[in-house]
């Protein structure tokens, strides 16, 4: 197990450190011209879209930030319309130049990067910020989506350019691993949830991975730590921590699947894209 919970402000330099490693990978992809518009693993977006989708994501944080320090609570709209929100305001920045586009994505990050670089041990947890899609979080939800945002992104773009086995680093896929239990459940599909009744597995291999045992019933998910080597299971995924990533943002069905089939079958189609 990786000595740092990457939820504790104990590991705010670690979760820094990894959102500047994976944003430069991103500068040096979009600052290449011709990159701008190579079609991305995201099936909607090509390169641009996706510093589009940074603008906004971005912008939108920065935002959020200053109501929550005024006590402000903006709208919420809900995970499940998110996909095509996100889709809609991620082409709207198609109107900028390249040149305008990639400036106002690092103007916003840098002034991000300050907020995150600024926040206390007391701030770490102890007030909420609402998001657009999920509804007041703490402040250290925050660097893990940047994490998400520059480190799946940057894979999406390579992805694009025809390098597909290409994985991401293991401390960028290490350090997110919690936070993909926490996705998987909040985008449970209630049509694929219905009728479903499963207890299965999921184990993630080296330092930063772990054991769970999941629990669907009644169109919900829960997970706790695996104590008892998956017994009375009826599935059990196993995953690298960059496949576990990727598999959780549906990039693709990854990992290694072994019992009930038609259960196995049903975990895999029992999430919404977001």
């Amino acid at each position: 197990m990786p000595a740092v919970n990457t939820m504790s402000y104990e590991a705010k330099p670690l979760m820094l450190d990894v959102i500047r490693t994976e944003r430069a990978k991103f500068y040096d992809l979009i600052d290449d011209p011709a990159n701008w518009e190579v079609q991305s693993r995201c099936t909607e977006w090509e390169t641009r879209d996706l510093v589009g989708h940074m603008i906004d994501v971005t912008e939108g944080y920065l935002y959020r930030w200053d109501a929550a320090r005024k006590g402000e609570g903006p709208d919420v709209v809900g995970l499940q319309i998110m996909a095509e929100r996100a889709n809609e305001r991620a082409k709207a920045f198609r109107e900028l130049s390249r040149e305008e586009a990639i400036a106002r994505l690092k103007k916003a990050s840098d002034e991000l990067m300050e907020t995150l670089e600024a926040l206390t041990e007391d701030e770490w947890s102890s007030f909420n910020i609402t998001h657009y899609y999920m509804g007041p979080l703490p402040p250290f939800i925050y660097p893990a989506f940047q994490v998400m945002d520059y480190g799946v992104h940057t894979w999406d773009i390579i992805w694009g350019l025809g390098e597909r086995l290409h994985q991401l680093d293991e401390r960028t896929a290490g350090v997110l691993v919690p936070y993909m239990l926490i996705l998987m459940q909040s985008t449970v599909d209630e049509s694929s949830a219905a009728g479903l009744q499963a207890v299965y597995g999921i184990e993630v291999s080296g330092e930063w991975g772990g054991k769970w045992r999941i629990t669907v019933k009644d169109g919900k998910f829960s997970y706790e730590p695996e104590e008892d080597n998956f017994a009375g299971c009826q599935a059990l995924f196993s995953f690298d921590p960059s496949d576990f990533v990727l598999t959780s943002f549906l990039r693709f069905p990854g990992g290694c699947a072994r019992g009930d089939e038609d259960v196995i079958h049903r975990v895999r189609q029992l999430f919404f894209k977001i």
